[in-house]
């Protein structure tokens, strides 16, 4: 009776029943929060594991009071026990627990790091330093100041930088399918489609083997960049006087405004597909490359982790020019309703 009246009036507890029964398969921040989540493949299936950054995600997004507490892997560190005591020597016994706690993020660094630990933090730092390339690049192909060579330049680099790293975290998460023949290559395919990194990783590949170069096509490889560079240096330099001095508001302020990012990134995608539908009537048209365009922002629009913030840039459109297409242009009225036909499909 006492642990009843104990238990139901504790706020955490009405906090974490609160975040079980949050829909996070409708928040499209859920999406690009669990992408973005790097741990290994075998883990992710676990539920315990999904549920872990459930709770993390409620925490940085809903309710920031929710005290979410260490990954327990209690019954897995005992099975580990279990079979090291049946085949192991002590000394090994007293090393295994160490390491399956700090591979399941404890927030415990080990004294002697696995061959897997050191091969994790090698690609992220790989990672890292493609993408700090890939800023700096995209910024000079932005900057108005520099040459139209080296701009052009810059913008073919940071393109084919962008994809080279989209292919790289593909080729991370999802490895290579299991057989080259098409049951195979079709179910990795359907698996890795509708992620964010192949998204990107199309994007930069349609843009780069342009002829024409819109500049602010740039703005989704700078925000993605930014995002990665700024989550980087905020895990793994906090102790560094020089991050804190000058780099630690910058990545506060990326961390802070992830949405705001990605709706600028969305906008510029949907620009960019109205730009090539006007660019049909210049000397420097690809019909081909505007149809697979809007073929991937097609992509976009049903895919969960960009869905919600094309969504609601093709629903302000919508209410901008709906309006003036049946008082000023009604003969439109049917085309627009076979591209809608064609674009829900």
């Amino acid at each position: 009776m006492g642990e009843e009246n104990s238990g139901g009036g504790d706020p955490q507890r009405m906090k974490r029943t609160a975040a079980a029964a949050y829909d996070y398969e409708s928040d499209p921040r859920w999406s690009e929060y669990w992408s973005n989540v790097l741990i290994p493949p075998h883990m992710a299936s676990r539920s315990e594991v999904v549920d872990h950054y459930k709770r993390k995600f409620y925490q940085r997004f809903i309710d920031p009071d929710l005290v979410v507490e260490a990954m327990s892997m209690s019954s897995s560190s005992q099975s580990a026990r279990a079979s090291v005591r049946s085949s192991s020597p002590p000394a090994t016994e007293n090393t295994r627990p160490r390491t399956t706690a700090a591979a399941f993020g404890t927030g415990t660094t080990p004294s002697a790091d696995t061959n897997s630990n050191s091969l994790r933090l090698d690609r992220r730092t790989i990672h890292f330093s493609v993408n700090a390339w890939i800023l700096i690049v995209a910024v000079l192909g932005v900057l108005p100041l520099v040459s139209k060579n080296l701009s052009n330049k810059a913008y073919r680099l940071s393109l084919l930088g962008t994809a080279l790293s989209s292919f790289y975290s593909l080729y991370t998460l999802y490895g290579k399918p299991r057989a080259w023949n098409l049951p195979a290559v079709q179910a990795w395919f359907q698996s890795v489609i509708a992620t964010k990194d192949f998204i990107q990783l199309t994007y930069c590949l349609m843009l780069v083997s342009s002829q024409t170069h819109f500049k602010f096509a740039l703005i989704p490889v700078l925000c993605r960049a930014l995002d990665h560079v700024a989550r980087f240096l905020r895990r793994n330099f906090t102790r560094s006087s020089f991050y804190r001095k000058y780099l630690e508001e910058p990545c506060l302020w990326v961390e802070a405004n992830t949405t705001t990012l990605s709706i600028l990134t969305s906008n510029a995608e949907v620009a960019l597909g109205f730009l090539l539908v006007i660019s049909l009537l210049s000397w420097q048209r690809s019909i081909l490359q505007t149809f697979m365009y809007w073929q991937l922002l097609k992509l976009m629009y049903h895919a969960p982790v960009t869905a919600g913030y094309h969504r609601s840039v093709w629903a302000n459109i919508g209410r901008t020019a709906i309006p003036y297409i049946h008082r000023y242009a009604p003969f439109l009225n049917t085309p627009i309703s076979a591209v809608q036909r064609w674009w829900f499909r």
